[in-house]
């Protein structure tokens, strides 16, 4: 494989900030469409599983970890293969690294998916051909967990980037019974649009810091020209530092990054402000320089960041909405 493309798919890495991945770019050969074998869920090899013996889960649905690579036939793969340790391990990095940051004492279950590549993104078609194959391995592992894993507990739903738009489908499907055990989901870095709201009843917007049964949803920018295109604008948005809806500013000091030199490192006083025109979430003073997705990124877009800069904020809400599901 042609290794001179190495990046971080969505900033997420191993533990503290999670893993890289190398894939292949430009790979010689004819591009084919071509899917590797459907993960079977009944095969523990296809969860990462933390058991903290809790009364309550946490299901995760990982971010582009994939790029394009070449076959041994010469053709372009564009979905991860979920039994190839290569483009497995950069999934379980992001796995482990947010059951570590996020999940507190909660049950995490986090299933191995045939996730598009992040290639795929370069345009909407290719986006909406490809990702149904992602989606359905993600809906199977979830049936799969209701059935055999989740033993009839209370969850939290929580995806990000590609793994947050899989995830809004998952809420869509939902029956009604499967529904009301669902505590809060978190559609990190991914707009809604008002289309998609409307036609998904069962997405409801968060409207503060402990209501359950509601969808939390956020994009980091500097300004509103860096969102990515076509997130330009999200009916479901919230501050995910004070959990308002409104323009209230909130403050946020950050912690030094483990990819900086140390003699380099410095904390930022952020604030953070919700743009409720757009949905979009302003960072000011921000002065690290982030990581800028390849295809599809832009400066001062800090996608990369969304749950590392929000962790401790993540964690504690999902105690607490999850403390006020229990005590219902």
């Amino acid at each position: 494989m042609n290794k001179n493309l190495t990046f971080l798919l969505a900033g997420i890495l191993t533990c503290l900030m999670f893993a890289q991945c190398s894939t292949a770019n430009n790979v010689p050969g004819p591009i084919a469409d071509v899917s590797p074998a459907k993960p079977e869920y009944a095969d523990p090899s296809q969860w990462f599983i933390t058991d903290r013996h809790a009364q309550a889960d946490i299901f995760y649905i990982t971010s582009t970890e994939t790029g394009d690579y070449a076959l041994p036939d010469g053709t372009t793969c564009h979905y991860a293969d979920t039994y190839n340790d290569s483009t497995r391990q950069p999934l379980r990095g992001e796995m482990q690294g947010v059951d570590r940051l996020i999940s507190g004492s909660l049950n995490y279950y986090s299933p191995y998916y045939r996730q598009c590549s992040l290639q795929t993104f370069a345009s909407d078609s290719l986006t909406h051909a490809r990702l149904p194959i992602a989606g359905e391995d993600v809906k199977r592992s979830f049936d799969y967990y209701l059935n055999h894993l989740n033993g009839g507990r209370p969850f939290v739903l929580a995806g990000f980037s590609q793994g947050a738009m899989i995830m809004l489908d998952l809420i869509k499907g939902m029956d009604d019974a499967t529904r009301g055990r669902m505590i809060a989901a978190y559609a990190i870095g991914v707009a809604i649009t008002r289309d998609e709201l409307n036609s998904n009843p069962h997405v409801i917007a968060a409207q503060g810091a402990d209501d359950t049964g509601v969808t939390i949803c956020y994009n980091l920018v500097r300004d509103v020209t860096c969102a990515l295109a076509g997130w330009e604008h999200s009916a479901v948005a919230i501050n995910p530092v004070n959990w308002h809806t409104d323009a209230t500013p909130a403050t946020l000091i950050t912690e030094p990054s483990p990819l900086i030199p140390l003699d380099q490192q410095r904390k930022d006083t952020l604030t953070v402000t919700l743009d409720p025109a757009t949905g979009l979430l302003l960072v000011d003073g921000y002065t690290g320089t982030d990581y800028i997705l390849p295809l599809i990124g832009k400066e001062g877009n800090y996608h990369s960041r969304e749950i590392w800069l929000y962790r401790d904020h993540l964690r504690d809400n999902i105690a607490r909405r999850t403390a006020r599901y229990l005590s219902h």
